[in-house]
């Protein structure tokens, strides 16, 4: 298929503004060919506008939209793999099984809602004999919140881009969907965004319901502020979605920003576990440190011991298997940059590396000093890890007490600690969206129990997932019906 590089306005393509850019091979730095023109303010606030009075989309046609989608992006079987693949440097493999995440995600929500999902009614029955002052019947029901604007994800050019998770459970809700295309991948995006429109003349649903725009840190700003819009799905770092959560408090009518942002994601290794299964540790860290060249949200970049041999011997297994890998090239130059500007920060802070070699970094410091450097908690978007040496249970558990907001936790324990796993556990769940046992965070199931999101700064409202059938309850507000008449 030729890519037209135009942005798609409820239904039609358009190209008004002189500002463009070109597709880059993140493997190779190679310009690719199409022009993609960035999206005026006129086609943004146009898009907006349209999806505020496209015709409401009822229960059926929401699940059969879905389902078409999903059928329409296995439709373009290899040629949407390829060009992911060009514009991301991801490998085959793992962007096939993205398109099956990102048409499973899909299908989950379509199923959900014929079963009642985001169609809850709480009532209060009426009590016409109370005294002294009779109750009318009130039902409690969830309404779409409105247009929503979508922001792609750098790192899952298929799963948390234009047909993602976001996309996915603003669409379940019965919500109009404005979608932000990520600048790494706009020829996969675009190819996406066809799928979407060829799916919506199939189920004969008003195409207003979905537009798509290209465009830089401007673009998602001028998108943030039209008047239209009730809500912001963003997946991406602290900077930009904070930035986003600025702008939507400073609207005339302030809009919610659901955020989903940096995180660490610290993995505790008790000791009893260390001891009895350091060398498998070792590497189920180093496998999940680097998956996806580290380029993922639940990275384990921060790991937590008590002081020991068996740590010792961890930290020797650990820095050899880091050594030992081929990475893959990073997203962008970019991402590759802020990498290594994170990396110079922890050679500031941990002093020398472990590492050598590999383009993996592995640092070792002190719970002390872990303690003292803020700078050792921030997010270091790729394959670094830092280890934290603890000389106590106590000193643990206090290490623990100082973590901001995380999408996840990790706790490796043997039966033999579960005195100090009971301690750990309430200081886990109270900066941790999810705890995890026995295994590590990268790989996050598409569920109805999951919960991806955490207290700040993992994510703006620490009560929402954006992954999951319960990421609908985002995009849903509640109405009380009071009295109507039964003839309504």
């Amino acid at each position: 298929m030729n890519l037209s590089g135009q942005n798609f306005i409820a239904g039609n393509e358009s190209a008004l503004g002189q500002n463009s850019f070109h597709a880059v091979a993140a493997a190779t730095g190679e310009i690719l060919p199409t022009e993609f023109h960035m999206a005026t303010p006129a086609e943004i606030h146009d898009a907006t506008e349209q999806a505020a009075v496209a015709r409401p989309l009822g229960l059926e046609d929401r699940a059969a939209l879905l389902e078409a989608i999903a059928e329409e992006i296995e439709a373009l079987g290899d040629e949407l793999l390829d060009r992911a693949h060009i514009e991301s440097a991801l490998p085959l493999p793992r962007l096939t099984g993205e398109r099956g995440r990102t048409c499973g995600q899909l299908r989950l929500f379509a199923t959900s809602l014929r079963s009642g999902l985001g169609q809850e009614v709480i009532t209060d029955a009426a009590l016409p004999d109370r005294q002294p002052v009779p109750r009318p019947e009130i039902r409690r029901v969830l309404v779409p919140i409105g247009p929503v604007a979508v922001f792609g994800a750098s790192n899952f050019p298929l799963a948390f881009s234009v047909a993602g998770g976001d996309t996915a459970s603003a669409l379940a809700s019965g919500c109009p969907v404005i979608v932000k295309a990520h600048p790494l991948h706009p020829g996969t995006s675009e190819l996406v965004a066809r799928a979407i429109y060829r799916a919506i003349a199939r189920v004969g649903v008003d195409a207003r319901i979905f537009s798509m725009v290209h465009g830089a840190a401007e673009t998602g700003a001028t998108l943030a502020e039209s008047p239209d819009l009730r809500a912001i799905a963003f997946t991406g770092s602290l900077k930009a979605g904070m930035a986003l959560v600025k702008t939507s408090q400073n609207r005339p009518t302030p809009i919610p920003v659901f955020a989903e942002m940096g995180s660490i994601n610290p993995v505790f290794l008790l000791p009893n576990a260390l001891a009895a299964r350091g060398e498998a540790l070792a590497a189920g860290y180093a496998e999940s440190l680097t998956m996806g060249v580290g380029q993922f949200c639940t990275n384990p970049g921060v790991i937590i011991g008590i002081a020991s041999p068996a740590l010792d011997e961890f930290t020797k297994a650990v820095t050899m298997k880091l050594n030992a890998v081929n990475l893959a090239p990073m997203l962008s130059g970019a991402i590759k940059s802020n990498f290594e500007a994170g990396v110079e920060t922890l050679l500031a802070s941990a002093g020398p590396e472990l590492t050598s070699g590999s383009g993996c970094r592995f640092f070792r410091v002190t719970a002390t000093e872990f303690a003292k450097h803020h700078a050792l908690r921030e997010e270091c978007f790729g394959p670094a890890g830092l280890l934290v040496e603890c000389q106590s249970e106590e000193e643990l558990l206090e290490v623990a007490e100082i973590f901001e907001g995380q999408l996840t936790v990790t706790i490796q324990l043997d039966a033999a600690d579960a005195d100090l796993a009971r301690r750990l556990r309430p200081i886990a769940t109270g900066f941790a969206g999810r705890v995890v046992y026995n295994g590590f965070p990268t790989g996050v199931e598409v569920g109805h129990a999951m919960q991806h999101g955490g207290p700040f700064p993992a994510s703006s409202d620490s009560r929402f997932t954006s992954v999951g059938t319960q990421a609908i309850y985002r995009f849903l507000r509640p109405v009380a019906i009071q009295n109507e008449p039964s003839y309504l």
